[in-house]
């Protein structure tokens, strides 16, 4: 496609493509879990944000601030909640820096805001003043759709392209040349994940190990889990008991629990990894509308944080009009 624009109305087909096929394969697994929901974890407003059309899709906390920054998925812009505070205001306002969406994000511990643009790549901000340090595009011309990422204790980046199947990488050194240049293709999972069709949505949400020796990633479609040894680049299908991951979204991980916002079935699960990460139990899994289509969350304070995005409410995934204001909520007990 020639311009960002362009771009940004075919992904918008494709995740809606996507989310489609998705509700329908999860039609007969959501209902069972509604049976202990109301006796089971607890959903709250933590923050609302701003406007009627913010449809957000990425959350990054501040380790250093407690601040949150949420993107937005039909507007490029990214808001901002203070510790404690319970409205978001805008942080980089829609189309900044030419961008079109904001769907990953992630804060670093040296006061830096990474924000993919789907079709585009991922740019990388200072907090301090806003200004853009460095952007990094996809190489190639083939489609792509990058989706999430995470970020290593060294301060590489990893990112996953939905379309290509791959992880992408970005290293601290470049981001603090301030290198406007292009992502590394790292590591391929095409050959090694579950067979979808061609045009098939696979990985989405990707997390960090505490070490950086591990990623673990999600295919949304497929519904499984795979670990990347950053080292070797093998890749590996961990074994799930009790459940899968299909239109697994975000990821969290802490301490061995895997937390994952399965976004068309309205659910989070929590998973217990095994100490090598080639296997993983399904711990809890808590399904309910008052989740809004969970694009991603991030855990704060023992709480998880979970970006409701609305997106089957007159977003890029179905007709309708959204409860305004939007809102990331607060779920406790999970």
């Amino acid at each position: 496609m020639s311009t960002r624009t362009e771009r940004h109305a075919v992904s918008r087909s494709m995740h809606r493509r996507t989310f489609l096929t998705a509700t329908a394969a999860l039609a007969a697994t959501v209902a069972a879990p509604q049976a202990h929901a109301a006796a089971g974890p607890r959903i709250s407003v933590a923050f609302t944000l701003p406007g009627d059309r913010a449809y957000p899709e990425g959350i990054a906390l501040d380790p250093r601030t407690g601040d949150v920054y949420v993107g937005s998925y039909t507007n490029g812009a990214v808001y901002r909640a203070a510790r404690g505070e319970r409205a978001a205001e805008v942080f980089l306002p829609p189309g900044a820096d030419g961008r079109v969406t904001a769907n990953g994000l992630k804060a670093d511990r040296h006061g830096r805001l990474w924000v993919i643009d789907s079709t585009a790549g991922v740019d990388v901000y200072d907090l301090r003043d806003r200004s853009l340090l460095a952007r990094f595009a996809v190489p190639g011309d083939a489609p792509r759709f990058v989706n999430d990422l995470a970020l290593g204790p060294d301060g590489t980046a990893y990112l996953t392209d939905s379309t290509r199947a791959v992880i992408y990488r970005v290293t601290a050194a470049e981001v603090s040349r301030g290198v406007r240049g292009t992502m590394t293709p790292a590591y391929d999972l095409s050959g090694v994940r579950d067979p979808q069709q061609p045009d098939a949505f696979t990985l989405n949400g990707i997390v960090a190990d505490s070490g950086g020796r591990r990623l673990f990633t999600v295919d949304m479609t497929g519904g499984g889990l795979y670990r990347v040894d950053v080292a070797t680049g093998a890749v590996a299908q961990v074994a799930l008991t009790g459940g899968d991951l299909r239109a697994g979204d975000g990821l969290e991980l802490a301490h061995g629990t895997l937390w994952a916002a399965q976004n068309s079935a309205n659910t989070i699960s929590r998973w217990r990894l095994s100490p090598d990460g080639l296997s993983a139990r399904l711990e809890r899994r808590f399904s309910d509308p008052a989740l809004q289509i969970p694009t991603t969350l991030v855990r704060d304070r023992g709480r998880l944080l979970v970006v409701r995005s609305q997106f089957d409410k007159g977003g890029p995934m179905g007709p309708g009009v959204p409860e305004t204001p939007f809102t990331v909520a607060r779920v406790d007990g999970i």
